[in-house]
């Protein structure tokens, strides 16, 4: 396996870059969800947790549009 395709099904990395935006942006979603519920059910390590992944997410979703926007120029 020495390239993308053989492993992701497309050599675009481009494509790929669009995809972690996507999975990265969508989880940030969730884990708020996730957060909102832990706050609910009064755990405040958990909810701080999930916040922490979701602003993990959202750096590596600007990371990935700066990333794009380099490539697309």
């Amino acid at each position: 396996m020495t390239n993308g395709e053989e492993t992701t099904g497309t050599t675009d990395e481009n494509y790929n870059l669009i995809s972690i935006l996507y999975h990265m942006l969508e989880g940030a979603e969730t884990y708020e969800m996730y957060a909102e519920d832990a706050d609910d059910a009064d755990d405040q390590e958990l909810a701080g947790f999930f916040r922490e992944a979701q602003n993990t997410n959202r750096q590596l979703a600007e990371r990935a549009k700066q990333l794009l926007k380099q490539r697309l120029s």
